[in-house]
């Protein structure tokens, strides 16, 4: 599934609930998901991790779809002409330098 596959995905599903609920109240379901990903990655099987890997990335599109942009297209801006700090692949930036 591509980015704007996964976009539109979600929009077809969630789409009108996602639109009432808006930027804060998705942000704060999406910081939850974050939190259940960061103890699957402590403790969790590796379906467990996948699930919540996932719920991530559902609730990070939602944020994009209600915020209007367009992940894909960020992502290449950002990213596609190699790490944003040097402009290496892969990156030649100093360990301590994000990112």
């Amino acid at each position: 599934m591509t980015l704007p596959e996964l976009q539109k995905l979600i929009l077809d599903t969630y789409g009108a609930k996602d639109a009432s609920r808006g930027v804060d109240g998705t942000f704060m379901w999406f910081m939850q998901e974050v939190g259940e990903l960061a103890t699957a990655l402590r403790n969790g099987s590796p379906q467990e991790k996948a699930h919540e890997f996932a719920d991530v990335l559902a609730w990070l599109a939602t944020l994009a779809n209600i915020a209007r942009v367009d992940l894909e297209a960020a992502m290449k801006a950002k990213y596609g002409a190699g790490c944003p700090g040097c402009g290496e692949s892969p990156c030649r930036c100093a360990r301590a330098e994000k990112p």
